[in-house]
């Protein structure tokens, strides 16, 4: 019994353990940041990954469907629970901010789903390159009918998120972001493996091997890619929603095709449809990203020349398409006991 729920006691222990070491500070805030967004990233590699990797498919503007979902929760957030000079006095007392900012994190995940549905439909008989450029067209589209909405702070950026998490704080004093973060980055990863390994996820991965063999056998080709298009956006935006929250602002720069491209090498870093290779790359690239941070512009060079020695060197990515329990067998036997 104790092996049969030994996952879940772990991922308990691990949350417990960072609600202690960040409620009594034993990290610095620095520290703290960089977890949180390691988990943003875990979503978004792993969600972008349904696309890419376990579909077959070639999605270029995931940016896009993380910025729907930051400013949908971001604006929800603030007008609902705080004092702002657009929006004016709360709608709801702040104190039932603890409550709500799961659900607010959500309706951004059903946002960006929907901007998911609106870009999956026009792309039904495209793939490969055409599928790249209608996701990057996407992708601009969103940023500029951001830019262009002054009520929100169009260019300038939207904030006021922190008041939201100081409305929980007030209520019961917690580091809410780091929680927040770890239980809804544990949510995405179950929510993903759960969908591709049911049924319904089985048809994701044969239009993978052969779209026009998998609509011979009856594989209602248009509804998966649909479904999964919607997923893999709606993750996106409940990354995005966390990552504004985080920082306590919002720009539509922060959305642009650069983010979109880092999310493609920490797919591509991991490994085509590979679950443990998006967290791996995640977490790898991350702390990547913040070791080249003195160097500033030249980062940029430092990391697609990585991508370029990953793929002349590895082009599977560190995973290939295989999950942590191919390597190591008897990880099994704690999540799979029958």
């Amino acid at each position: 019994m104790l092996r049969r729920y030994s996952i879940q006691l772990i991922l308990i222990a691990c949350g417990g353990l960072l609600t202690y070491v960040a409620y009594e500070e034993l990290l610095s805030l620095y520290t703290l940041s960089v977890l949180m967004f390691m988990g943003v990233n875990i979503i978004l590699s792993s969600s972008l990954n349904l696309v890419n990797g376990n579909m077959g498919e070639f999605s270029c503007g995931h940016a896009g469907f993380m910025c729907v979902g930051a400013y949908v929760s971001s604006v929800l957030g603030v007008w609902l629970f705080t004092k702002d000079k657009v929006f004016g006095v709360p709608l709801l007392d702040p104190e039932w901010a603890i409550y709500a900012f799961p659900f607010i994190i959500l309706v951004g995940g059903v946002a960006a789903a929907f901007a998911g549905l609106l870009v999956a439909i026009p792309s039904y008989k495209t793939r490969g390159d055409y599928l790249a450029i209608i996701t990057i067209a996407a992708n601009y589209i969103v940023i500029s009918a951001i830019e262009n909405l002054g009520v929100i702070g169009g260019s300038r950026g939207f904030m006021g998120m922190k008041q939201v998490i100081s409305a929980m704080e007030d209520v019961v004093y917690l580091p809410w972001m780091p929680i927040w973060v770890f239980v809804f980055t544990i949510f995405c990863v179950w929510a993903i493996r759960r969908y591709v390994s049911s049924t319904f996820g089985k048809g994701v991965n044969a239009i993978c091997q052969d779209e026009v063999a998998a609509e011979i056998m009856s594989v209602n080709t248009n509804k998966i890619k649909t479904v999964t298009f919607m997923v893999s956006s709606g993750l996106a935006g409940i990354g995005g929603g966390l990552f504004a929250y985080i920082i306590g602002y919002v720009n539509p720069g922060s959305f642009n095709i650069l983010k979109s491209t880092e999310v493609m090498v920490m797919v591509y870093l991991g490994g085509m449809a590979s679950l443990s290779g998006s967290v791996l790359s995640a977490i790898l690239f991350t702390l990547l990203l913040e070791a080249l941070r003195p160097l500033q512009i030249i980062k940029w060079i430092v990391v697609p020349l990585l991508l370029i020695i990953v793929m002349q060197f590895r082009p599977e990515g560190i995973m290939g398409n295989r999950e942590l329990s191919d390597i190591f067998p008897w990880l099994k036997r704690f999540y799979r006991f029958k």
